[in-house]
């Protein structure tokens, strides 16, 4: 018998082992948040929390308060809800909390690339060199000349004064996704067969590729989460090896007018010796990042336009001043000129609807790993243990977007919300007379920023622009009520919704 003890201690301490890690064994320490684990080992509360993160995060809110500590999947996440305190998040040392170590493991669970040590900092030093300020102007005028290109296109021949119906949704993706992917990644070369024939191998193309991605668009909270079903695994293979080769780097060798953006990241990284492989397939991450979230989001906006008369008239008015401004009458085809330099930095009441378009129609939840134990500091003063391993999350949506103590009527869309009485950017919110600094959220905040906010921003304004400047648009049934939420994608940027819409549009005058 004695040669059993060490057998059953073996299997004894694997017990524990296992035990501890699905969590059977986690307790609140002193000066911890609230804690709970749910009642299903390892997976705690990763079932409701995926099926809606608002309700669940709202239900937490409720029982615990403004912090807790949930197990989801393994992970013990802790959620700071008071946006009070927030900034003790956004400018913590990343020696405590780091964003990157989360955003290396979900490139790699969705899109196979396994990230440099610093291609965070790589990208943004690029992004702020190309993708704001006077760097921006050459892909605003790009992206602008793209996007009349393909409107016009969709509207075809011999159609002048005839209404178009279309999907709302799927009319405002593909065309921004559409638009976004040649001004950055390039256009076809002009070959024996002429400059026509390029320009139709675009649509063609692009066509194509919005299609293949939207596939993959779907899926992707699915991969986020790794609960894909063996004929989805399949389903994303075959469609990442689609992109893969699509934006390769050898044949993005035989694209003319590749964005500086692009160009110098993929230099960047030859430099840094990433082999090609890896690299076709980061400039699928970049497709992903750069235009994923701006369709969705042009189609919520020009929806609450469509469904509040008074917003349409005003953003309408601001565009028709500033074509006209150009020497050019609205409802023509315009000669863009110096309009991308003037869309990017005018248009207030533009901005301010588009602002609080993302106030209602973003939630991401903002991640970061904890480095080493630490105390987080409340707005209140009240001092929280963090233990080294897990996790911390703001979900701003919940926490300042819908926060009636700083934004009244939260789920009604205010065109003005984010405007001051002379016209100038509103920046003053205030929750139980303390100002709020983090008020709306949906760019990220601090290391988790998005690089490329201004360039997205810009494809917005862009859009409303030349559907406005261009078109009358109508709602099919001026009754449609705005859609659902798709609770699928909460947590992942911009949201989509549960059903199309159809909408009818035709040249004005």
């Amino acid at each position: 018998m004695s040669y059993l003890l060490p057998i059953l201690l073996s299997l004894a301490a694997l017990a524990i082992g296992l035990l501890s890690l699905l969590g059977v064994f986690r307790k609140r320490r002193p000066n911890e948040p609230p804690l709970d684990m749910g009642t299903l080992p390892w997976l705690g509360h990763v079932l409701p929390f995926r099926r809606n993160t608002n309700e669940f995060l709202r239900a937490m809110q409720k029982k615990h308060g403004d912090i807790f500590t949930v197990q989801l999947g393994g992970h013990c996440i802790t959620f700071l809800m008071d946006p009070l305190s927030f900034g003790s998040v956004v400018k913590e040392s990343k020696t405590n909390l780091d964003f990157e170590h989360f955003a290396k493991q979900l490139v790699a669970t969705v899109f196979n690339y396994h990230a440099l040590e610093n291609d965070n900092q790589l990208l943004k030093i690029l992004s702020n060199k190309h993708l704001m300020g006077d760097g921006l102007t050459g892909l605003s005028k790009s992206m602008l000349k793209h996007l009349q290109n393909l409107m016009l296109s969709k509207v075809g021949q011999g159609a002048q004064g005839e209404w178009q119906v279309a999907g709302l949704f799927e009319y405002s993706y593909n065309l921004l996704f559409r638009a976004g992917y040649l001004a950055l990644f390039g256009v076809e070369a002009t070959d024996e067969q002429g400059e026509q024939s390029a320009k139709e191998a675009d649509i063609i193309g692009s066509e194509e590729l919005f299609t293949q991605f939207r596939k993959y668009d779907q899926l992707f909270p699915i991969l986020a989460y790794s609960i894909e079903s063996p004929k989805q695994w399949l389903q994303a293979k075959r469609l990442k090896s689609f992109f893969w080769d699509l934006l390769s780097i050898k044949k993005m060798y035989t694209k003319v007018n590749i964005s500086p953006w692009i160009e110098e990241r993929q230099r960047q990284m030859d430099e840094y010796g990433v082999d090609h492989i890896m690299q076709n397939r980061y400039m699928f991450i970049l497709l992903w990042a750069s235009q994923g979230n701006t369709g969705p989001s042009s189609f919520w906006l020009l929806l609450f336009l469509l469904k509040h008369p008074e917003a349409l008239r005003a953003v309408r008015a601001e565009v028709d001043q500033l074509v006209r401004e150009s020497g050019q009458e609205p409802g023509t085809e315009l000669n863009l000129g110096k309009l991308a330099k003037d869309i990017q930095l005018g248009l207030p009441t533009l901005d301010s609807a588009i602002d609080e378009n993302l106030r209602l129609t973003t939630a991401p939840v903002l991640i970061r790993s904890v480095v080493k134990a630490m105390m987080l500091k409340m707005a209140d003063g009240r001092e929280y243990a963090l233990r080294k391993g897990d996790r911390l999350a703001l979900f701003p949506y919940l926490s300042a977007h819908i926060n009636p103590e700083i934004h009244p009527e939260p789920g009604t869309f205010r065109y003005d919300r984010f405007l001051n009485p002379d016209g100038t950017k509103k920046t003053l919110f205030y929750k139980g007379g303390q100002k709020v600094n983090y008020y709306n959220m949906p760019w990220g905040s601090g290391v988790s920023m998005c690089p490329g906010r201004f360039f997205a921003m810009n494809e917005l304004k862009q859009f409303i622009f030349l559907m406005l400047s261009l078109f009358d648009i109508e709602l099919v049934n001026p009754d449609e009520e705005i859609p659902e939420i798709d609770c699928k994608r909460w947590g992942f940027g911009a949201m989509q919704p549960t059903r199309e819409v159809q909408f009818r549009y035709r040249f004005r005058f």
